[in-house]
């Protein structure tokens, strides 16, 4: 029947498009374009204007499944989220994410107001469609670029990432509210924003409550736990977008309570949700890509790029720069954050709002936004980790992070089996060090599963699994991640995580398993870097415990205030030839350093 075949045609089409944007992504991968490109290439070739010749100008269903995708990626962000290892960055994250948006939005709008023709109001409207940063284009590139940020810098721009989508929602709808009924007092908007906030927050602390409590107390089938969680963050952000709240701030909070609470089944539910998140993206992406022209977008390229430019240029940075003055920020960290506010899927999606509601000039915001979010992960995107390394916020590394295997313990909530293979390079090997929360269970060795006990010592290409907390399995990466010893340390690639200065020895030999002398125990970081150098510390000293590393990462008046951790390597490292002259010379000129800091006190 004709009506069976082209519903059949029509899934077979699908299909195949789905599985080209899947296939695109190894060409951008290889070439260090984020994914948002192969897939909206792929939308675009098999558009109208294309050659695949399809016609597509739904919106509405395109606005659909969009805000279906940011609800699962806003969700599996907050799932992801520690509070505990972000509480540090919560302050200046939050503010990026509500005022940065409005001042990135607003310097952004002369920009518009010039080169679009668009009066005050609308170019306002521009600026807001561009204003918030894309968390998954940002990580994507990072991880495969393979750079390790400074944690306080990762933290802030995952925070912001996050958080900044809903802000920007509200202040897009806001300003096409006002385009279509006329301006209102900014008392009412000032008084709806309150209103979308808490009514949000509150909906997602209740809903994000609701589903562990399910997911903990009722008997349901260990296949349907990952889909109930999906399932539910859905309705979280249906309702509170029905009772008029912020559903999107609504999500993000559902994740981060269930996240942050011990669950079952958690290892499966956040594999289903990667995939579940990576569908609802690719199907999102290639549906934008369909509605693009790409005669439309030249007769706009220009003026698109002369904002993407003011929004690179001087939007951002000018926002980044004023948030952040507050805190203890230094100017290569506020210039990197600047340069990484890459635009991406929230940004398109959007510019689709204007389309869905018929606005005039509507078809101008979906070009634009879609040139700017082009450029943006083209330029900034491919320079990402240039910038990186010319500021010192990250070193590369020879690999990404390591494959861990999670398994959940059916009947408890408190333990999960986590899985490694030893490679050649692996820190344990060199160090067998390991958390004393962490033990070792089981060893997977050429194929024979052994004991603990019948394995003896851990060798190269065993495959080791280990009893853990599951909210401290992430932690075991650095003890197992398979990566060659540094040749020296370098004092600007900040350790594992920060401790204040006057935390005790006692508690970080309790995090790394390390033994640590009675008369030692109650020693504070600050303490034990003033006996270990003598006195006089300055920023960037390292001393080492053991097999830890402490580096100081701030001093004020000598004293350490604050120490990055990481595991110090023990392997010598091999000296260069030197000539006799060159070690007659400096032998003469050497001088042990702690003298000299001692020659240099007043």
């Amino acid at each position: 029947m004709p009506a069976l075949d082209s519903v059949s045609l029509s899934i077979l089409v699908g299909a195949c498009l789905i599985l080209a944007g899947i296939l695109s992504s190894l060409v951008a991968l290889r070439f260090g374009a984020p994914l948002l490109i192969g897939f909206l290439g792929v939308g675009m070739l098999a558009g109208e204007a294309g050659p695949g010749g399809i016609r597509f100008d739904d919106v509405q269903i395109t606005y659909t499944v969009g805000a279906i995708a940011l609800a699962l990626i806003l969700f599996d962000g907050g799932l992801r989220t520690r509070i505990a290892t972000v509480r540090s960055v919560l302050a200046p994250a939050l503010i990026l994410a509500t005022l940065g948006v409005v001042v990135t939005a607003a310097l952004a709008a002369p920009f518009a107001h010039a080169v679009l023709n668009l009066n005050w109001t609308e170019a306002a409207l521009m600026g807001a469609v561009v204003a918030s940063t894309d968390a998954a284009a940002v990580f994507l590139l990072i991880h495969s670029r393979g750079l390790r940020l400074r944690p306080r810098v990762a933290a802030t721009l995952e925070i912001e990432s996050a958080t900044n989508d809903p802000f920007a929602i509200f202040l897009t709808v806001t300003l096409v509210e006002i385009l279509l009924n006329g301006p209102e007092p900014l008392s009412a908007v000032l008084l709806s924003l309150l209103e979308k906030a808490l009514g949000g927050a509150l909906i997602g602390w209740l809903g994000g409550r609701a589903i562990v409590l399910v997911i903990n107390r009722f008997g349901l089938a260990q296949g349907l736990h990952p889909v109930f969680v999906t399932v539910g963050a859905l309705i979280v952000f249906s309702f509170g977008e029905v009772v008029h709240g912020s559903g999107f701030l609504a999500v993000y909070v559902a994740g981060l309570v269930a996240g942050n609470q011990q669950t079952r089944a958690h290892s499966s539910i956040v594999s289903f949700l990667d995939a579940a998140t990576w569908l609802a993206q690719i199907v999102m992406f290639m549906l934008l890509g369909l509605l693009v022209w790409p005669e439309r977008l030249l007769q706009t390229l220009l003026p698109a790029l002369a904002v993407a430019v003011g929004l690179a240029l001087v939007a951002r940075p000018a926002a980044v720069f004023l948030c952040l003055a507050p805190f203890r920020f230094t100017w290569r960290e506020k210039a990197f954050v600047s340069w990484v506010g890459l635009r991406g899927a929230v940004s398109i999606f959007l510019a689709s709002i204007p389309l869905l509601v018929r606005l005039p000039n509507a078809q101008i915001y979906f070009d634009v936004g879609f040139v700017i979010v082009f450029v943006s992960v083209l330029v900034q995107g491919w320079s990402l980790g240039f910038a990186a390394r010319r500021l010192h916020i990250a070193l590369p590394r020879a690999d990404p992070d390591p494959r861990r295997v999670e398994l959940d313990l059916p009947g408890q909530l408190t333990q999960e089996l986590v899985g490694y293979s030893l490679g050649e390079n692996n820190p344990y090997l060199r160090r067998r060090l390991m958390p004393s929360w962490a033990k070792l269970m089981m060893v997977v060795r050429r194929g024979k599963v052994l004991t603990a006990e019948e394995a003896g010592i851990v060798r190269e290409g065993d495959h080791v699994y280990l009893l853990a907390p599951p909210e401290k399995a992430p932690a075991l990466d650095r003890f197992f991640v398979d990566l060659p010893a540094p040749a020296e340390p370098d004092p600007r690639l900040l350790g594992d995580f920060f401790v204040p200065g006057d935390a005790t020895m006692q508690g970080i030999a309790e995090i790394y398993g390390q033994p640590v002398p009675p008369e030692a125990s109650a020693e504070t970081v600050a303490d034990y870097f003033a006996r270990r150098l003598g006195g006089n510390v300055h920023k960037s000293d390292v001393v080492t415990f053991g097999a830890v590393a402490l580096v100081a990462t701030r001093v004020d008046n000598g004293r350490v205030l604050s120490a990055g951790l990481r595991l110090a390597d023990p392997d010598p490292v091999v000296p260069r030839r030197k000539t006799p002259a060159k070690r007659a010379w400096q032998k003469l000129l050497s001088v042990p350093r702690v003298q000299m800091r001692r020659l240099r006190k007043p």
